[in-house]
């Protein structure tokens, strides 16, 4: 029904810009509108959160003629999407999880697409006395100082890597200062801004609020703090509705030179640093070194 809706809405509005003189090129004759080409992306809340979206899709719609209808969840939800076959493509960062998929047979090809890193973001007071530690030391001297921690605690890539740091510095979190708010990373971030307590953040979603956040990066730059990208594509398996061509185009457009060099520059004039690193064709194991 989503995939009939989105063809709807994208067939009135080819006739709304054809009633006001725009020529149709794709595909249209005299006597009908033209043939829409739209396909289904599950991502992660942190593309859209940091911007990036709004840089590419544009992108690749000029570049393909396919539309793109974008469903922005958490990793482990955007894989769920796919395994129903409600989506066409996926870009998500849950390595562990997407392994896990591509074993169940469903899904085509998986391609890395990009990274940036997680960053441990808190009050400036720093209450818990976490600046410059580790991660590990940090999630020990906030669960002993019982501080308020925002956990997304909605089975997203940031926090399967928060549940793992947890683990690695052998505490488990619980009680009342250990609180989360099932949602999305930017707003999550605004819930531990107002709150005055720690989150984990992907670095690019936290730059591109922070001028509204009373957040300092307090921890930084392990190596297990490294947040990688991957397109998946889905296939017939998956359901009969899901559009292998769509999600090769888009898969093979995002991994291509136009989408990697938008990429390697997105963040770059504002922030004075790119919020993401482009991977396409590199051996995994180097990245971060």
């Amino acid at each position: 029904m989503r995939r009939t809706l989105t063809v709807v809405f994208a067939w009135v509005a080819a006739v709304l810009l054809a009633g006001c003189g725009t020529a149709a090129t794709s595909g249209g004759t005299a006597s009908g509108p033209p043939a829409v080409k739209s396909l289904i992306l599950a991502t992660t809340t942190s593309t859209q959160d940091s911007g990036l979206l709004d840089e590419l899709l544009p992108a690749f719609t000029r570049d393909s003629g396919w539309q793109v209808k974008t469903l922005a969840v958490g990793s482990g939800q955007a894989i769920e999407l796919g395994r129903r076959g409600e989506a066409d493509a996926l870009l998500v960062h849950s390595p562990a999880a997407e392994t896990e998929f591509m074993a169940e047979g469903s899904a085509g090809s998986r391609r890395l697409v990009m990274h940036n890193d997680f960053v441990l973001v808190g009050p400036q007071a720093d209450p818990a006395d976490v600046k410059g530690t580790s991660s590990a030391e940090a999630m020990k001297k906030i669960e002993a100082a019982k501080v308020v921690f925002i956990s997304r605690g909605d089975d997203s890539g940031t926090h399967a890597k928060e549940k793992g740091l947890w683990s690695k510095a052998g505490v488990t979190p619980d009680g009342s200062w250990y609180q989360s708010t099932g949602q999305g990373m930017g707003e999550t971030l605004r819930v531990a801004s107002e709150k005055a307590g720690y989150t984990l953040s992907d670095r690019a979603t936290y730059l591109a609020q922070r001028g509204t956040l009373a957040l300092d990066v307090l921890s930084e730059g392990d190596p297990g703090l490294l947040n990688v990208y991957h397109v998946i594509e889905m296939t017939k398996k998956a359901g009969d509705l899901v559009q292998p061509d769509g999600a090769k185009a888009f898969a093979d457009w995002i991994v291509g030179p136009s989408a990697q060099r938008l990429i390697g520059e997105f963040g770059r004039a504002k922030f004075g640093q790119p919020l993401f690193t482009p991977d396409a064709g590199k051996d995994e194991s180097t990245l971060g070194e």
